[in-house]
């Protein structure tokens, strides 16, 4: 599915969308995992802001770049109900190999299923990806404008 967004106001419509559409799904015995791919200043971090806005945190949300990762706790009762309880932003931009994911405690993460994972970059770390991530790509198709394509 293809969806082009002109503005803030549709990609937090999107974003809502994407997570009631996870929200619905058969609860999972690891963590949820979305890879998010497109070249730089193509909407990622911008999404992960509006999934984050949708599911009440409060928090600033910014890039992960220089420090890899940040988690939020996701309040009670937000648009996912109690499924997910922390909301984890990792950027791989500048990894080479899952191997460097360890430093993350990777594997502690997806195994708890209550987290939610939005991970930019993930080609950089695609041998560290579980086979049931959800992959959203981000392009850039004029000034504002982005076409956003997903399996969700």
């Amino acid at each position: 599915m293809v969806k082009e967004v002109k503005n803030l106001v549709e990609l937090r419509a999107v974003a809502e969308g994407f997570l009631r559409d996870i929200a619905s799904r058969a609860p999972q015995e690891n963590a949820t995992v979305v890879g998010l791919s497109g070249d730089l200043g193509a909407g990622k971090t911008a999404f992960v802001k509006c999934v984050a806005a949708a599911l009440g945190i409060t928090e600033v949300v910014t890039s992960p770049t220089f420090i890899l990762e940040k988690i939020y706790i996701i309040p009670r009762g937000s648009l996912v109900g109690d499924r997910f309880l922390k909301l984890i932003h990792i950027d791989a931009y500048r990894l080479h190999s899952g191997d460097e994911m360890r430093a993350l405690e990777w594997e502690a993460i997806l195994a708890d299923e209550t987290n939610l994972i939005f991970l930019e970059w993930p080609e950089q770390v695609a041998d560290a990806m579980p086979k049931d991530m959800i992959k959203i790509s981000f392009n850039y198709v004029s000034e504002g404008v982005r076409a956003i394509e997903g399996n969700f």
